[in-house]
């Protein structure tokens, strides 16, 4: 990894004193909306969305090296972070349009990479759906779309963070057994792409490549991968790339993300930290939505807390270092 001094600097304020990356994500947007709504018969408000990413970046970021959030609703949150933890900010919209083919992405149409970094930002972070045999008519498009925000982030000499999700273009379900099996695939060779140097990525945030719930020992239904598969998996994802790379938490309970970092680590895996959203503070919606704020501060007070702490622990005991 070729790294300016301003990009090396911002990664030192996003690490934490071990050189590795324990950040929060709360730039779900769509989603919280969702989550909010099953608790309330009435539609999630900004109001409701800002203030409860708030409440959680107040409580949680002195546990964490960094926190993602979005410009939309998160900007009250990016203020109210502890001084210690750096600051990323989304650049897409959430979401894509299901009516099109391809999962497009899109950016924030008010914002650009320049304004992020205005806005207080220690790296941008761009999130794409990507189908490594979906056709080159549609990959050609999101190649062209990352090179262009790859060139942004080094002409600002911010430090760019791309989020890749993988997906299957015929079956939208990647919950089954079916998928699970091509996922391996899906995952590495994705990230094989995407660390080529004319994208200007200099960290790759990502799914595990195999679905845990598959996985011999860990599976209560059909078992897709033995032990020994999965591991062999992980370790090639680690082969896939030369740039730093951090797992997603892909809304996972806490328990299971842990256990899965424990088993990358058995393989060989050199992640080097987490960008964990969903598992850390998802059961804090339904203590803001019915008993108010200061339930929900509670409940990450302790459980959110308690979390974090706990994956802290783990990413200790797991991750490897980036060399800064």
């Amino acid at each position: 990894m070729e790294l300016t001094e301003n990009k090396r600097n911002y990664l030192k304020q996003i690490t934490n004193e071990k050189g590795i990356i324990g950040a929060l994500a709360i730039d779900q947007r769509g989603a919280l909306k969702k989550m909010i709504n099953k608790y309330q018969e009435t539609e999630a408000t900004a109001e409701q969305i800002e203030q409860f990413k708030e409440i959680v970046s107040t409580e949680l970021t002195p546990f964490a090296s960094a926190i993602l959030l979005d410009p939309e609703y998160g900007l009250p949150a990016a203020a109210a972070r502890d001084k210690s933890a750096g600051l990323l900010l989304a650049y897409e919209k959430t979401g894509y349009d299901a009516s099109t083919p391809g999962r497009l992405p899109d950016l924030l149409s008010i914002w650009s990479v320049k304004r992020l970094k205005e806005a207080g930002a220690d790296a941008c972070k761009f999130l794409l759906y990507y189908d490594v045999d979906e056709s080159a008519e549609i990959n050609l498009q999101k190649q062209a779309f990352i090179e262009r925000i790859g060139s942004e982030c080094q002409a600002e000499d911010l430090p760019f963070f791309l989020e890749l999700v993988s997906y299957d273009a015929n079956d939208a379900d990647n919950s089954t057994a079916a998928y699970a099996k091509e996922k391996p695939h899906k995952v590495n060779d994705m990230m094989k792409e995407f660390s080529n140097k004319r994208y200007g990525v200099d960290v790759l945030k990502v799914e595990v490549p195999v679905n845990m719930k598959f996985v011999e020992g860990f599976s209560e239904d059909e078992v897709v991968y033995t032990k020994a598969e999965a591991a062999k998996f992980f370790k090639e994802q680690s082969e896939s790339t030369d740039l730093p790379f951090i797992f997603l938490s892909a809304g996972v309970s806490a328990e299971m993300f842990q256990t899965t970092l424990h088993f990358a680590k058995e393989a060989g895996s050199t992640f080097n930290g987490v960008l964990c959203g969903r598992a850390t503070w998802a059961n804090g919606v339904e203590p803001f939505i019915t008993k108010g704020e200061n339930s929900a501060a509670e409940w990450l007070k302790t459980e959110g807390r308690k979390n974090i702490q706990e994956l802290n622990q783990v990413l200790n005991e797991t991750a490897t270092s980036i060399k800064l």
